[in-house]
């Protein structure tokens, strides 16, 4: 696949050149599960929470809040001389005016322990038979993701078919997506050229950007929807569901 230039979604219908993968890498966070569904079922848990704690909700929602727009500013900071999982919280912690124990404590509590208990329900459709398909084929999988995902892919019953997990913040990558260096570290430890794997995401700014800073395939989840959005996005295959990946591959 070349980095030259967008891809339409439909090319995905004519047969994208695959035929050479010796591995297959997954985002994990609104790609193998529903995040939108995940974060209704998790804003319901925040509502009770605030029906007994009265105004402690208020300042665990801000610093949940300036966590995740903390981690997205990084996202232009590449790789940082210091370790990147020490900064986020940090620097969150600076922002919502907030200790920084505390803030670690928030993060492990409500976006690590408390949303493994949803994600069996929020699991996509067909991911599981992709998978198989996969494992059938002799093909290596893996995750790569700028959150830890070893926890959630037990939660979601697809340890069984992974390899390889890797997280933006493992010493060896210590950079957040679109930083290519996650991906690269994952091809070395296959010891596959980039052009073997393809990367598996859902959000083309990010993934797909990655991706082709190292002429690697990638396929975005996407509603039919977004996919407009994306025209502009790095080079990448648009598909709606796992079935249609699937189906793509040959399964």
């Amino acid at each position: 696949m070349s980095a030259s230039g967008p891809r339409p979604a439909d090319d995905a219908a004519q047969g994208p050149p695959w035929a050479g993968l010796g591995g297959v890498l997954f985002d994990v966070d609104g790609t193998l599960y529903d995040q939108g569904k995940l974060r209704l079922l998790m804003g319901l848990e925040l509502v009770r929470f605030a029906l007994g704690h009265g105004t402690r909700a208020a300042g665990l929602v801000r610093s949940i809040v300036c966590f995740r727009r903390t981690r997205e500013a990084l996202r232009a900071l590449g790789q940082p001389a210091g370790s990147l999982e020490e900064l986020q919280y940090r620097e969150a912690a600076r922002r919502a005016g907030t200790d920084e124990t505390q803030m670690r404590e928030v993060v492990e509590e409500w976006m690590l322990r408390r949303p493994l208990r949803h994600l069996a329900r929020c699991r996509r459709p067909g991911v599981r038979e992709l998978l198989g398909l996969l494992r059938e084929r002799g093909l290596k999988v893996g995750v790569f993701s700028d959150y830890p995902g070893r926890a959630k892919l037990a939660a979601l019953g697809l340890m069984e078919y992974v390899s390889l997990t890797v997280c933006a913040t493992d010493p060896e990558v210590n950079a957040f997506k679109p930083h290519p260096q996650g991906l690269q570290h994952a091809c070395r430890q296959w010891a596959l050229p980039p052009q073997a794997v393809l990367y598996v995401g859902d959000r083309p700014e990010v993934d797909a950007v990655g991706a082709a800073a190292l002429g690697m395939p990638c396929a975005i989840l996407s509603r039919p929807a977004s996919r407009a959005r994306s025209a502009d996005a790095a080079p990448h295959f648009a598909f709606s569901s796992f079935a249609d990946l699937r189906q793509a591959l040959g399964g």
